[in-house]
Protein backbone atom coordinates (compact mmCIF):
# COMPACT_ATOMS: atom_id res chain seq x y z
CA UNK A 1 0.00 0.00 0.00
CA UNK A 2 1.16 3.49 -1.02
CA UNK A 3 0.40 5.98 1.35
CA UNK A 4 0.72 10.25 0.69
CA UNK A 5 1.45 13.01 2.34
CA UNK A 6 -1.66 15.57 2.40
CA UNK A 7 -3.02 18.14 4.58
CA UNK A 8 -6.54 18.38 6.17
CA UNK A 9 -8.27 21.65 6.34
CA UNK A 10 -10.69 22.00 9.41
CA UNK A 11 -12.61 25.46 9.35
CA UNK A 12 -15.49 25.82 12.03
CA UNK A 13 -17.57 28.93 10.82
CA UNK A 14 -21.23 29.72 11.77
CA UNK A 15 -23.94 27.93 9.15
CA UNK A 16 -25.06 31.23 7.05
CA UNK A 17 -21.43 31.29 5.50
CA UNK A 18 -21.59 27.72 4.03
CA UNK A 19 -22.38 29.08 1.03
CA UNK A 20 -19.96 31.98 1.33
CA UNK A 21 -17.16 29.72 2.58
CA UNK A 22 -17.82 26.84 -0.12
CA UNK A 23 -17.41 29.30 -3.08
CA UNK A 24 -14.48 30.34 -2.28
CA UNK A 25 -12.96 26.93 -1.44
CA UNK A 26 -14.18 26.21 -4.83
CA UNK A 27 -12.66 29.31 -6.80
CA UNK A 28 -9.42 28.36 -4.74
CA UNK A 29 -9.26 25.16 -6.91
CA UNK A 30 -10.27 22.96 -3.81
CA UNK A 31 -11.24 19.72 -5.23
CA UNK A 32 -13.86 18.05 -2.84
CA UNK A 33 -14.93 18.94 0.60
CA UNK A 34 -17.39 17.20 3.40
CA UNK A 35 -19.22 19.50 5.62
CA UNK A 36 -20.92 18.48 8.55
CA UNK A 37 -23.32 20.09 11.22
CA UNK A 38 -21.12 21.31 14.53
CA UNK A 39 -21.72 22.67 17.51
CA UNK A 40 -19.78 23.37 20.91
CA UNK A 41 -17.91 26.08 22.57
CA UNK A 42 -14.76 28.28 22.62
CA UNK A 43 -12.67 30.65 24.48
CA UNK A 44 -15.77 33.11 23.95
CA UNK A 45 -18.54 30.36 25.35
CA UNK A 46 -21.21 29.33 23.35
CA UNK A 47 -22.60 31.90 20.66
CA UNK A 48 -26.47 32.99 20.89
CA UNK A 49 -25.78 32.23 17.17
CA UNK A 50 -25.87 28.40 17.93
CA UNK A 51 -29.29 27.92 19.23
CA UNK A 52 -30.37 30.08 15.80
CA UNK A 53 -28.65 27.86 12.95
CA UNK A 54 -25.45 26.51 14.44
CA UNK A 55 -21.64 25.69 13.21
CA UNK A 56 -21.22 24.19 10.34
CA UNK A 57 -17.79 21.96 10.19
CA UNK A 58 -16.22 21.64 6.54
CA UNK A 59 -13.09 19.52 5.85
CA UNK A 60 -10.83 19.14 2.38
CA UNK A 61 -7.69 17.27 1.96
CA UNK A 62 -4.93 19.02 0.22
CA UNK A 63 -1.55 19.80 -0.91
CA UNK A 64 0.28 21.43 2.02
CA UNK A 65 1.12 24.68 0.16
CA UNK A 66 -2.82 24.68 -1.29
CA UNK A 67 -3.34 24.08 2.75
CA UNK A 68 -1.63 26.95 3.77
CA UNK A 69 -2.91 29.55 0.91
CA UNK A 70 -6.39 28.26 2.09
CA UNK A 71 -6.00 29.32 5.69
CA UNK A 72 -4.06 32.78 4.15
CA UNK A 73 -7.94 33.41 2.18
CA UNK A 74 -9.82 32.73 5.92
CA UNK A 75 -7.67 34.88 7.37
CA UNK A 76 -8.01 38.03 4.93
CA UNK A 77 -11.45 37.73 4.30
CA UNK A 78 -13.62 35.59 7.44
CA UNK A 79 -11.43 35.59 11.01
CA UNK A 80 -11.88 39.54 11.97
CA UNK A 81 -15.29 39.06 10.49
CA UNK A 82 -17.12 36.05 11.52
CA UNK A 83 -17.38 33.47 14.19
CA UNK A 84 -15.10 30.87 12.02
CA UNK A 85 -11.88 29.06 13.35
CA UNK A 86 -9.50 27.13 11.33
CA UNK A 87 -6.47 24.29 11.57
CA UNK A 88 -4.16 22.28 9.85
CA UNK A 89 -3.62 18.10 10.48
CA UNK A 90 -1.28 16.35 8.34
CA UNK A 91 -2.95 12.86 7.00
CA UNK A 92 -1.26 9.49 5.04
CA UNK A 93 -3.81 9.12 2.37
CA UNK A 94 -4.31 5.90 0.05
CA UNK A 95 -5.20 6.87 -3.61
CA UNK A 96 -3.26 10.32 -3.05
CA UNK A 97 -3.98 11.09 -6.80
CA UNK A 98 -7.77 12.03 -5.70
CA UNK A 99 -6.14 14.92 -3.15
Amino acid sequence: MELTSRTVVTIVAESALESRLIGDLQTAGVPGYTVTPAHGAGVRGQREGDIQGGNIRIETVLPHDTAVAILSMLQEKYFSHYACVAWLSEASVVRGEHF
